[in-house]
């Protein structure tokens, strides 16, 4: 019998570790705006933006919306969704001041692997630019090295118009998509509160 009641409790603390893990994904919401327009909290509040969108834009995806491609040469969800994740990668990266191996490391291997991945990617960018100024923003470079060892340095600047925007970019594809394959985004996501309304 303490055998049987050890298990099922085991059990029930896995399911709602699992369950937790899943409500605590970053970006349900965006946080409450910096109280100041320092370089770094500009940059934050930008991946903020994004982090949110894409939260809310791979919220309930199901196995038919990933597999969607609009034609046999265009990408499907799926395949959009790696890409975003190596874009995610980049913006950590370039937060962190790593060097960005290309080409690229392999995405994890499924869907729910995915989003959280680059969920927490744009987090620890978003937590490390935080309320940084212009002084200490302006020594992150984005930083490429090749197969065969040749390596390119960019300034921070290419990463808002290169992986942040295109990320954006990607992410209103998603939307895009499953809104063609019937599985239209929550109503209640405002991207411009930030905040989701419950329906």
């Amino acid at each position: 019998m303490i055998n049987i009641s050890l298990k099922l409790f085991i059990f029930l603390i896995l399911i709602s570790g699992n369950m937790q893990s899943q409500d605590q994904l970053p970006f349900k919401s965006i946080p409450k705006y910096p109280d100041n327009y320092k370089s770094g909290n500009i940059v934050l509040r930008m991946i903020q933006g994004l982090g949110y969108r894409y939260f809310w834009a791979t919220e309930g995806l199901r196995d038919k919306d990933l597999k969607y491609r609009p034609s046999n040469e265009a990408m499907s969800s799926y395949e959009i969704l790696e890409h975003i994740y190596g874009l995610a990668e980049t913006i950590n990266n370039a937060s962190s001041k790593k060097v960005n191996y290309r080409p690229y490391r392999e995405a994890p291997k499924n869907f729910e692997s995915i989003r959280r991945e680059t969920l927490k990617h744009l987090q620890l960018a978003a937590n490390r630019f935080n309320n940084l100024s212009y002084n200490e923003i302006s020594s992150n470079e984005i930083i490429f090295e090749s197969d065969d060892g040749q390596i390119s340095v960019f300034p921070l600047w290419n990463l808002i118009n290169g992986q942040i925007s295109d990320a954006l970019y990607h992410t209103g594809q998603i939307v895009s998509f499953r809104r063609t394959t019937g599985n239209p985004i929550n109503k209640g996501v405002n991207v411009f509160i930030g905040r989701t309304k419950e329906l």
